[in-house]
């Protein structure tokens, strides 16, 4: 299977795996600075701590039906500069700019250089079902060993 991927701007990166066995292709900032106001004279985009950005990668990815696009941490990124991926989904239906949710977990200011590496791209196989409302509290059949113990209910980690 291949990727149909388009690149909104000459200047962005295809999706790369940096290994043929890796299960993410990286994904890499690229500047629309017509649409983006926390550019500086360089294009980097800069994000404060505690807060984030959606930074665009300039591309358009054909994720084909009964799949899905999952947006993940690069572990360099996520470690080294503290910066981790929000909820980011995109569906087969989705037709516009790949855009990766990336927040500042760290104490300092990061700055993102175009070109950069900023996540990864996973292809997912997704399993759709229909939805059914039941109206008595049995929705596993019996009572579980687990119950509904959650939120540490099983010691300290």
């Amino acid at each position: 299977m291949k990727l149909k991927v388009f690149k909104l701007r000459t200047t962005a990166k295809l999706p790369v795996r940096a290994y043929p066995s890796d299960a993410g292709m990286d994904l890499f900032y690229c500047p629309d600075s017509e649409n983006n106001n926390n550019f500086n004279k360089k294009n980097e985009i800069r994000i404060g701590p505690g807060s984030g950005s959606l930074i665009p990668t300039g591309l358009k990815i054909g994720v084909p039906e009964g799949y899905m696009l999952e947006i993940k941490n690069k572990s360099g990124v996520a470690t080294k500069q503290r910066l981790v991926v929000g909820a980011c989904v995109v569906d087969s239906g989705y037709d516009g700019e790949i855009f990766v949710n990336l927040n500042n977990i760290g104490t300092t200011v990061k700055a993102i250089a175009p070109g950069q590496k900023i996540a990864q791209a996973v292809l997912v196989p997704v399993e759709t079902c229909g939805i059914e409302e039941i109206k008595q509290d049995n929705v596993y059949g019996k009572q579980t060993k687990r119950a509904s113990g959650g939120f540490g209910s099983t010691g300290d980690f």
